[in-house]
């Protein structure tokens, strides 16, 4: 087993993966940019290093610096986390080069996730359902105009190295289109250094469902349920939940195969996550694979009671999956909700001092911080502080939970996004199960959150 992971990221995700490498007896080592000096996973780390100032192309994007420190620090392994350079596939391509184990699936792999549009492609010749669009870069704005008139709109116009909603728009004619199309482009070149875009049917009312994968590198693959994350803003998740109050064991099992035979495909290992669009009759459609750990992972953990930080290490080590997918078994319901540091009026950031952070205790409920009290929130990273995740038998049980939860929650100092929590998880839609993507948009934006 490896003696020493060093994490390649920062924040909650640092401190969560810590907590299980030290579960595990591995050592870890942290990496901080100057705005990060005191933050928790750096506290929590055997070993830290200070990369650079605080912007993150200076910091926790300077791929020659991490590996620079991970030589220096003798490790044996990268876990890249989420975000940052965990889809990279140079970085995981330069980790190979100094014979250090990057945490995840292989940068070939990488690559060829990284493009929406070969993913499209990849997924349509392995049988999994995509939704009607292009396949191919569109060249510029009149034959965009051409592939629309023959899709029908709506559509979405999307960039195809895209992520967290940049580059993407939802285009309901001719005229909208024209007028989205060079500003989408520029912003998906300025972002992610590729400017190509696609089409695609724009599924009315739909909700966001996705798989959670393990694949070992002899092949064996298995998925762990389905989490439903169709509670979003600005096409970022918001709250999550595992499983879907919309899914059926029929569909369940139809989803899981089709996300066996995606990974299958493209010859996938560790953990992954195939993400799907389904309509309001369960048809369901490919959107993308996620190379990493997602954000949401703990309401997996929750119901399956697996570890996915300990699994991706094991398998990086070269371990075969010790459970089969008869041994995968969903018990009870969890739901994550992503604190904000952000006016819940506006969703606009809030940075500043926490003055004071008090959390709610209990058996059923799970804490993965990035803060506390004293902590300085900065302009430079993105504005997620904390997840709070509970648990309960049924689902009543967890919204009952998570209400409390919201309630006893306090974040003094900066604006948080907590008031939004709490009216989607007491509104009468959401414990109903109306969970689309059109969720805040249709419920909640004419009201005003205190």
């Amino acid at each position: 087993m490896f003696k020493k992971i060093l994490i390649a990221n920062r924040g909650e995700i640092a401190a969560r993966i810590m907590r299980t490498c030290k579960k595990m007896g591995i050592q870890t080592v942290a990496i901080h940019s100057e705005a990060d000096q005191h933050a928790p996973h750096v506290e929590m780390a055997d070993e830290s290093y200070l990369i650079g100032p605080p912007r993150v192309n200076e910091s926790y994007l300077n791929m020659d610096k991490i590996i620079e420190v991970a030589v220096q620090a003798n490790v044996d392994a990268i876990h890249p986390g989420y975000g940052l350079l965990s889809e990279n596939t140079e970085f995981a391509r330069k980790c190979t080069e100094n014979k250090i184990v990057f945490i995840g699936p292989s940068p070939a792999t990488i690559s060829q996730m990284g493009s929406k549009i070969e993913a499209r492609k990849l997924m349509s010749q392995a049988g999994v359902p995509i939704v009607p669009g292009t396949d191919a870069p569109l060249a510029d704005v009149e034959e965009a105009v051409l592939e629309a008139e023959k899709i029908g709109y709506p559509i979405m116009l999307k960039a195809s190295a895209g992520g967290g909603g940049i580059g993407m728009q939802r285009v309901d004619d001719e005229e909208a289109l024209r007028k989205a199309f060079q500003g989408n482009q520029k912003r998906a070149k300025d972002f992610f250094g590729d400017g190509a875009m696609f089409l695609e049917k724009l599924i009315l009312n739909p909700r966001h469902i996705e798989i959670q994968l393990l694949a070992d590198k002899e092949g064996n693959t298995i998925y762990l349920g389905e989490r439903e994350c169709s509670i979003q803003r600005r096409h970022q998740k918001v709250v999550e939940e595992a499983p879907s109050p919309f899914i059926d064991e029929t569909t369940r099992k139809e989803m899981g195969g089709a996300a066996v035979r995606a990974a299958k495909a493209i010859g996938y290992e560790n953990a992954g996550t195939v993400e799907f669009i389904m309509d309001e009759n369960k048809n369901f459609y490919f959107l993308e694979v996620n190379t990493r750990l997602q954000v949401e992972h703990p309401v997996t953990e929750e119901v399956t009671g697996l570890d996915l930080v300990e699994q991706m290490i094991r398998i990086a080590n070269g371990e075969r999956l010790s459970i089969s997918q008869d041994d995968v078994q969903l018990n009870g319901h969890a739901i994550e909700v992503r604190i904000y540091a952000e006016d819940p009026n506006t969703f606009f950031p809030s940075p500043g001092t926490i003055t004071n952070l008090s959390i709610p205790n209990g058996e059923n409920i799970r804490h993965e911080l990035a803060v506390k009290s004293g902590s300085v929130v900065t302009p430079f990273y993105d504005p997620m502080i904390a997840k709070l995740i509970v648990k309960g038998h049924t689902r009543n049980e967890a919204i009952k939970n998570m209400s409390e939860g919201l309630d006893q929650y306090i974040v003094e100092g900066i604006k948080t996004n907590i008031p939004t929590l709490k009216k989607i998880v007491d509104h009468p839609e959401y414990k109903a199960g109306n969970t689309t993507t059109n969720f805040i948009d249709t419920y909640l934006k004419a009201t005003k959150v205190n």
